[in-house]
């Protein structure tokens, strides 16, 4: 049985909005774990249909797959070297990609707010609107709340809701406990 994408992979610090399926998106795998959610091409058809991002009776093919999973780590690497201060420039260049085979387009609307979209058919056209949902997340600053955390045996990403903004654990009763411990153990090692 596949896994919830909505429910299995937001946790207990869900992102407000549409960013929440980025949050989703960047869940679908734990590198620290070894797990990975988007295992074949009818479980990525159904994720993002889950996601109302691709119709369910759309083809998805290996490569799409691949793109896919390309994407969701590029959106990763670039968050954790968001939150550290740093540049990742192969990140960069993998989401620049996907935004041309994406075909993102800028429209205005009666209201007069800019909406950025993807005029692209299928998978192409799903991560677009995941990349867009992301522009939109940085624009208005809520991606700069969107962490991952830094347990050495986790990488969930979490929405930071603490008032200065400075969580660094999906969950301090676990993660931040076990990471607490072990700086503990370490200041005093020698003494």
């Amino acid at each position: 049985m596949q896994p919830d994408p909505i429910e299995d992979r937001i946790g207990d610090k869900p992102a407000p909005g549409r960013l929440k399926v980025v949050q989703a998106f960047l869940n679908s795998a734990n590198p620290k774990e070894g797990r990975e959610d988007l295992i074949s091409p009818t479980y990525l058809r159904d994720w993002l249909a889950a996601f109302d991002l691709l119709p369910r009776t759309s083809r998805v093919s290996e490569d799409d797959l691949r793109q896919a999973i390309s994407v969701r780590d590029a959106l990763f690497r670039m968050l954790e070297k968001h939150d550290a201060g740093e540049q990742c420039r192969e990140a960069a260049e993998v989401l620049n990609r996907s935004v041309r085979s994406a075909q993102m387009s800028v429209s205005f609307g009666p209201e007069g707010r800019a909406h950025i979209q993807s005029l692209a058919p299928s998978v192409d056209g799903a991560l677009g609107q995941i990349i867009a949902i992301v522009i939109a997340a940085m624009t208005d600053r809520t991606w700069d709340h969107l962490k991952i955390c830094r347990s050495d045996t986790c990488a969930w990403a979490f929405y930071d809701r603490s008032k200065n903004h400075s969580g660094t654990w999906c969950d301090s009763t676990s993660c931040g406990n076990v990471a607490k411990a072990r700086a503990y153990r370490a200041r005093h090692a020698h003494t």
